[in-house]
């Protein structure tokens, strides 16, 4: 999923919040610099390219730790910024650590292949192996991120691999620093080095262990499955001897059904249902592959697990806006709907408009009740299809930067635009919203591609 937003309200308290957490990571990625600052090399040294390739390997070791954290899910700290938008952040700034890991090992192979040793693990020295074994598992790690659908892994192997290559790439980098011990022998070194470790620990402690442990104690049943098209459905899900979930209309949980929170199958759905009923949940789910294509036969009754809620994705992050723009191609209409009921709940007198592209009729999510919707909310709706059936007298094709713009130019000054869909839809609609006069930062995007 991605997201990208205009920022959350309360201006300046929201900025000193992003900027304290923003802080504390970078403090993280800072500690192996600290090592190799404060730490003492032989007398001498080795040259100026031989320090940089050492600068270089620390920063690495920061970022790639500090990717732990990332991927932690800690509310407060994600708040500021949306969820989406760090998992965004984790997977590119990966990539940047992986050209750094690599830069580090050229520089010494280039310049000073002496202090590599032999290449062959029966000969080298273990802290060397480590450290080539670290670099292998990045490399992995990485690339099978990055082309994860492109190899057709499945999802839930494909995340028990990707923990797995990140604790083992840390455990033998830090062997490889420890082993190597240029800057990282004196006692100051050793404790910012082991400071560091013991933060990744607890998070790997805090996300294994006290998260499923929370999560366990409030379950879910499934009260309901509906088919809402041929290939998409809702579940609605009853709280278990708890009083539910708080959430705003538009953001997200992640859902774990049918099994414990422990074996780490959780997967990241918009709530479709109204942010006003805290007692139920709904996830409107497209089936698109691996576990999706399951969810039409999860049978009533079935116990689920919802961490969340998450993202930014919301109107309430925006309590003046004058109005509301809505943009979404097929299941993206999925957080839209939850904006769109809640709004109707709380009798929200606004004025919406919702531009919404599928295939064909068969494939349009809630139809009818975005009807209803038009007459509880000052809403008006332009469904676009690319396969109308005959006698269609809407609009055809693709929803184009034309009939955004219209809307744009009928939407009162301080109205906020909310996208979902496919990138290409997205893309289209947010230089559309932009060039008709709306600025960026009253423009959010979110779309559904978290892995």
């Amino acid at each position: 999923m991605r997201y990208r937003s205009g920022g959350a309200p309360g201006g300046v308290s929201s900025l000193f919040r992003g900027g304290f957490w923003l802080s504390l990571y970078c403090l993280l990625l800072l500690l192996p610099i600290l090592v190799l600052s404060s730490g003492l090399g032989p007398r001498g040294g080795s040259g100026w390219w031989f320090d940089f390739s050492m600068g270089v390997g620390f920063a690495a070791l920061g970022i790639m730790g500090g990717q732990f954290l990332l991927t932690a899910r800690f509310r407060r700290a994600m708040a500021p910024f949306g969820i989406d938008v760090i998992y965004v952040f984790h997977r590119w700034l990966a990539v940047v650590g992986l050209i750094l890991i690599v830069g580090h090992y050229l520089i010494l192979k280039t310049l000073h292949p002496g202090a590599l040793g032999p290449a062959w693990p029966g000969a080298a020295p273990w802290h060397m192996t480590a450290g080539r074994l670290a670099l292998a598992f990045f490399a992995l790690l990485v690339g099978t991120s990055l082309w994860r659908k492109l190899l057709q892994l499945e999802y839930d192997h494909w995340r028990l691999v990707h923990a797995a290559l990140a604790t083992g790439a840390i455990v033998l980098s830090v062997v490889h620093v420890r082993g190597v011990a240029y800057y990282s022998a004196n006692p100051w070194s050793g404790f910012l080095l082991d400071l560091f470790v013991a933060t990744l620990l607890l998070v790997v402690v805090h996300v294994r262990i006290v998260k499923p442990l929370l999560l366990s104690g409030r379950r879910w049943t499934v009260t309901e499955v509906v088919r809402r098209t041929p290939d998409s459905w809702s579940l609605r899900l009853r709280p278990e001897a708890h009083g539910g979930i708080r959430f705003q209309p538009g953001q997200f949980g992640w859902l774990s059904l049918g099994v414990a929170p422990w074996r780490a199958k959780e997967h990241p759905f918009s709530f479709s249902g109204s942010a006003e009923r805290s007692d139920a949940l709904e996830f409107t789910i497209r089936e698109l592959g691996d576990f999706t294509s399951h969810v039409g036969g999860t049978p009533e009754g079935t116990i689920a697990y919802v961490d969340g809620p998450h993202g930014s994705f919301s109107p309430d992050r925006h309590p003046r806006a004058s109005g509301f723009i809505f943009v979404a191609g097929g299941i993206g209409i999925a957080p839209i709907m939850s904006i769109l009921r809640t709004l109707a709940d709380r009798s929200d007198r606004r004025p919406c408009w919702l531009v919404y592209g599928n295939r064909d009729r068969e494939h349009a999510l809630f139809f009818e009740e975005l009807t209803k919707l038009e007459e509880a909310l000052r809403l008006e709706v332009v469904h676009v299809l690319r396969e109308p059936h005959p006698g269609w007298d809407g609009a055809t094709g693709l929803p184009d930067a034309r009939q955004i713009a219209r809307v744009a130019r009928d939407a009162p000054d301080g109205t906020h635009c909310f996208l979902c869909g496919p990138v290409p839809l997205t893309d289209m609609a947010e230089r559309a919203l932009h060039v008709a006069g709306i600025p960026l930062r009253r423009i959010h995007v979110e779309l559904f591609d978290m892995a």
